[in-house]
């Protein structure tokens, strides 16, 4: 039976360039993974080794195996190519560096071993992504395993992926799924199917169709049930190998006019997108980092999240399972086609599409991310678009394909109908004037393609917690002209219900080394959370008060303290039918409304103010003072902002 060791414990780095054989013995840094070098590139006032090749070294005795049995290891994640050497020899190249990849090590294995891993975030035309508007980390950022394995046993060797393909179905009230296992050696395979409570409610052999009567269905954040298949591998009369698999039954379906439909009932798809990536952690994040940003964004009431733009950690994609949020999962293809970089492209694709196909939160891959934005080799450009879209179909014909389109590509673009729905990162009222051209825009593409399915992939607008404005106006950063743009945004697509799905950008600030904006260098600040998780910003809140049915009660503006003038506003976010507002120990006004309320008071020297509904409630102090305090205000001459998000 398969044995897994995480050996991610006492690790030497070398922040140099070195050969293999000098690695081996060279001294560096005492470390443990998961781990990135450049965690804080374009921040701190300045790089810190954004693009290198080095080293990390390893040494380990060799696990306890049996004749008949083999050892791999396995990589969950390395930035960008990888290169494996096991004493002196070279086991296992990987290029991609978003993807699990595994080696068989057994021929190589002494009992005591060096492995020297050179992981290589350099500039190469070959391997995606090179041009994006994000941070590329380099290092051994996730989990290093080693698997003991019979030699009659699961795939191991397939793009990484798990060795056994679940295709689930549903007929009437019952639930079908076809388990096709992939073997290495020989033996039988017998499937077993349990619900959550661990009883067996289905068996049978490799590739037979079972049915689960009465089948629970995988039905979004409302109940988000999954069943486990177990796979148990039988040779010479023993059983060499078992796998389990966690799937969900459910329906789903994209509509020109009903937008995206779970189970047949609408259900439209309202989230945010991700990144993967923490202050100086890099994208090295530990699964109580994944768990809180799961929270966080389960506490907007969301129901769906892009996982932007790359293949992100197997344990979130597992939260996503758990947590009932619909996934758009996509590659790093992004920005700016590269012929030369086709091959690469197609094989992180099969690797996305291979590793996670057995996700009940998975329903459409994405294939690209404004890969228009430079406009060059626009032909080889079409017609790779076309293979990725066909091989997707081909390899899951189950899921829907889509993609996100750049700002500027027109209407009629071509590369805008290839898959099967798309959608739209746009920027209307932050990188351009006017929130109504968002309206217009949407109206138009109706009017022109009544039949195309349609969202925005991406839309958002800068904010730092502490600059404020009683005037907000665009390109300021402010916390309140972030907070108008999502107020008008979320209006808006309730205006076009047929909109089959919308993805704030960005859920948290994320890193993008190339920035210089809103006053700290090396940062987006478009997200609803700060980079280190512990500030919601204003934004974060009117969603909550738009989709969350948990009550609750936010004055905006708490971090505006200092204001000038006679009066001022008081807006509160809720999501209850009224708040009663106290100023200074005294009820002022009692308001009906619905999401956003807003009280004019009087300001007095020390304005102590208090918002209750029901048993919810929320207070911050505003003092009133003669001058607007010029902390408030960005001070740092930002780069010249452009269409690139």
């Amino acid at each position: 039976m398969r044995k897994i060791s995480t050996i991610n414990d006492g690790w030497r780095f070398i922040k140099r360039s070195l050969s293999p054989a000098e690695a081996a013995t060279a001294d560096g840094e005492a470390i443990d993974l998961p781990y990135t070098w450049n965690g804080t590139d374009g921040q701190d006032g300045g790089n810190d080794y954004i693009r290198g090749a080095f080293w990390f070294v390893k040494r380990f005795k060799a696990p306890p195996a049996e004749a008949d049995e083999d050892i791999y290891i396995e990589f969950k994640g390395v930035n960008s190519s990888a290169l494996a050497y096991l004493n002196g020899k070279l086991v296992a190249e990987h290029h991609g560096g978003y993807s699990t990849f595994r080696a068989n090590i057994t021929p190589h294995l002494r009992e005591e071993n060096t492995l020297c891993v050179c992981a290589d975030n350099r500039k190469n035309e070959a391997v995606y992504p090179q041009t994006a508007d994000f941070t590329f980390y380099g290092g051994i950022y996730r989990d290093v395993n080693l698997i003991t394995v019979n030699k009659n046993r699961f795939d191991m060797d397939y793009y990484g992926a798990s060795g056994i393909k679940i295709t689930p179905a549903v007929n009437g009230a019952d639930g079908e799924v076809v388990a096709e296992a992939y073997i290495t050696g020989g033996g039988e395979v017998k499937i077993t199917v349990y619900d959550k409570d661990g009883n067996t409610v289905a068996s049978g052999a490799n590739g037979e169709r079972l049915t689960v009567k009465n089948a629970r269905l995988w039905n979004g954040v409302a109940d988000p049930y999954l069943y486990t298949l177990k796979a148990e591998l039988t040779a010479d009369g023993k059983i060499t190998d078992c796998i389990t698999q966690r799937f969900g039954f459910r329906t789903f379906a994209f509509d020109p006019d009903k937008g995206f439909i779970l189970n047949g009932k609408p259900y439209p798809l309202r989230g945010v997108c991700r990144h993967q990536d923490r202050p100086r952690k890099g994208n090295a994040l530990t699964r109580a980092d994944h768990d809180e940003d799961m929270r966080l964004i389960m506490e907007t009431g969301a129901n769906t999240v892009r996982l932007a733009h790359y293949q992100h950690d197997d344990y979130f994609y597992d939260l996503c399972d758990e947590n009932g949020l619909v996934v758009w999962a996509e590659i790093p293809y992004i920005s700016r086609h590269m012929p030369q970089a086709n091959d690469n492209a197609l094989s992180q694709m099969k690797e996305l599409v291979y590793q996670q196909y057995n996700r009940a939160s998975i329903v459409m891959w994405g294939v690209s991310n404004e890969i228009t934005m430079y406009g060059k080799h626009k032909k080889d450009m079409l017609a790779f678009h076309k293979k990725l879209n066909a091989f997707v179909k081909e390899a899951d014909p189950s899921r829907y394909t889509t993609l996100a389109c750049f700002a500027m590509c027109g209407f009629n673009n071509k590369s805008a109908h290839i898959t099967d729905i798309v959608a739209w990162n746009l920027y209307l009222g932050w990188y351009v004037p006017g929130f109504f051209l968002n309206d217009l825009w949407i109206k138009f593409f109706r009017l022109l393609h009544p039949k195309r399915c349609l969202g925005y992939s991406e839309y958002g607008a800068e904010a730092m917690p502490n600059l404020h404005s009683k005037r907000p106006r665009r390109g300021d950063n402010s916390e309140e002209y972030q907070a108008l743009y999502h107020e008008y945004m979320l209006k808006c697509f309730e205006r076009h219900p047929y909109m089959w799905g919308t993805y704030v950008w960005n859920m948290f600030d994320f890193a993008a080394d190339a920035r210089n904006q809103g006053g700290e260098a090396g940062m987006n600040h478009k997200g609803l959370v700060t980079f280190d998780r512990q500030t919601k910003k204003d934004s974060f809140y009117i969603y909550k008060a738009y989709w969350s049915k948990q009550p609750f009660v936010h004055i905006t503006g708490k971090r505006f303290a200092n204001r000038t003038g006679k009066s001022t506003v008081i807006k509160v976010y809720s999501n209850t039918k009224s708040v009663s507002l106290y100023v200074n120990g005294k009820l002022f006004k009692t308001l009906k409304g619905d999401k956003i309320f807003k009280f004019k008071i009087p300001l007095a020297q020390v304005n102590d103010i208090k918002a209750v509904s029901g048993d919810c409630g929320d207070e911050c102090t505003i003092r009133r003072v003669k001058k607007a305090d010029p902390d408030y205000k960005l001070h740092v001459k930002s780069q010249t902002q452009s269409w690139q998000k």
